[in-house]
């Protein structure tokens, strides 16, 4: 497997765009001519689709018009929008299928045919009117180009400051496989999906079932392992579509093929995951929680989450301070059962590493060595125990002043 360029596009069948319509009166300048809003991703043939969704029990009409259209295991493609959650307010679940009904028609296909998904300010009604009188721009500006990869990427962005996009490609039954993903998520994040929309397209054939099971096997070990903020959002939405055009084997049962591409689709949720952490609102740094030892997987998930989520935690890495007793704390009150006594931290970056606990106690350490470890914009804080080989990582990052801002004037 290695990662190549192209986002959604990378695989074979698929186009992108992302134009701007104006959902929003404002928009972030974007080459002169304003950020897109408006993205579509399309096959030019019916796909396997398979989905994960917000936690939240306060759910956007989109989130509950994309589980319909795709409960047969079957879309063409995905339109979405930034700039209004279409969450909470008038006629939601009516403007949803209404930008269903709008790009279906403009291609030739039926409603039903397609996922759609909303982000931006919640309790607003959605300016379904701009997103209809564009649908035929944004048709038209469907690309197997990069670029098209690219302007889709940004349409989806909210708060992000860096678009989120990676591909990789591998050989699946013989055949070489390609699959590529793009994502939005910045704030309003927390494990059991955050504020993110993430597509993931690939030309693999693969059965609906198997690619259903792929991603509830693969979403709990990526995106609900990212916290930024602790809240979780109303419309969380991860998609995958699978349009068999690589020509492999159709994968029926969880076979070599079925391992090969759970591979891929590890890769590019976790890159996708690591990208979202990275661009937390307000974030300077990357922070992975990385828990080894433990007595099984699920218990280092639930240490290292409670880790990267801890806002002490994440106020020392933006200070850089070594405060290495605030993990512990941390850990302490995740609700899972260890023994403090035996836990060794090491906090590492590509400054190096320095070994701060050893079997719960404090080791002498050089500060300035540890600050400048801490001062990096990736950092490991690495958690040793000795129950067993259960591991697991988790990512958030740094608290700073800058996500109390942007979090205040928000709807402005």
């Amino acid at each position: 497997m290695k990662e190549i360029t192209g986002g959604v596009v990378a695989a074979k069948g698929f186009k992108a765009a992302g134009i701007r319509v104006g959902v929003k009166a404002t928009a972030l300048p974007m080459n002169g001519e304003g950020k897109p809003d408006v993205a579509l991703v399309l096959s030019d043939r019916v796909c396997a689709a398979a989905g994960m969704f917000t936690t939240n029990q306060v759910k956007a009409a989109p989130v509950y018009v994309t589980k319909d259209h795709i409960a047969s295991g079957t879309a063409w493609g995905v339109i979405a929008n930034s700039g209004n959650a279409n969450a909470c307010a008038p006629n939601s679940r009516v403007n949803a299928e209404r930008m269903c009904d709008a790009i279906a028609e403009v291609v030739g296909l039926q409603s039903s045919d397609f996922a759609v998904c909303s982000t931006g300010v919640i309790g607003q009604e959605l300016n379904i009117a701009a997103i209809e009188e564009g649908v035929d721009a944004l048709a038209a500006a469907l690309s197997g180009e990069e670029s098209a990869s690219d302007r889709a990427a940004r349409a989806i962005m909210t708060t992000d400051t860096v678009k989120k996009e990676v591909a990789v490609e591998l050989e699946v039954g013989g055949k070489t496989v390609r699959m590529g993903g793009i994502a939005k998520g910045s704030g309003m994040i927390h494990p059991n999906m955050g504020t993110m929309l993430s597509f993931v397209t690939c030309d693999a054939a693969i059965t609906p079932k198997m690619l259903n099971e792929m991603v509830h096997e693969v979403v709990p070990r990526t995106f609900n392992r990212v916290t930024v903020d602790g809240d979780t959002s109303t419309n969380d939405t991860f998609l995958t579509f699978a349009n068999g055009a690589a020509g492999n084997p159709l994968i029926h049962w969880k076979n070599e093929d079925y391992a090969a591409l759970r591979e891929g689709l590890m890769y590019v949720c976790t890159a996708l995951a690591k990208k979202m952490a990275g661009d937390g609102e307000g974030a300077s740094r990357l922070i992975t929680c990385s828990v080894h030892g433990a007595g099984c997987e699920e218990k280092a998930e639930r240490l290292a989450r409670s880790v990267v989520g801890s806002s002490l935690v994440k106020a020392a890495m933006f200070g850089a301070d070594a405060n290495w007793g605030r993990v512990l704390c941390a850990m302490g009150y995740s609700g899972a059962l260890f023994d403090p006594e035996s836990v060794d931290v090491t906090f590492r970056s590509c400054a190096g590493e320095v070994a701060v606990c050893q079997m719960g106690s404090a080791l002498d350490f050089d500060e300035d060595k540890a600050k400048e470890v801490l001062s990096q914009s990736e950092v490991v804080i690495d958690v040793k125990m000795y129950e067993g080989d259960g591991a697991a990582d988790c990512w958030g990052c740094d608290l700073t002043y800058e996500y109390v801002k942007i979090n205040g004037d928000y709807r402005s």
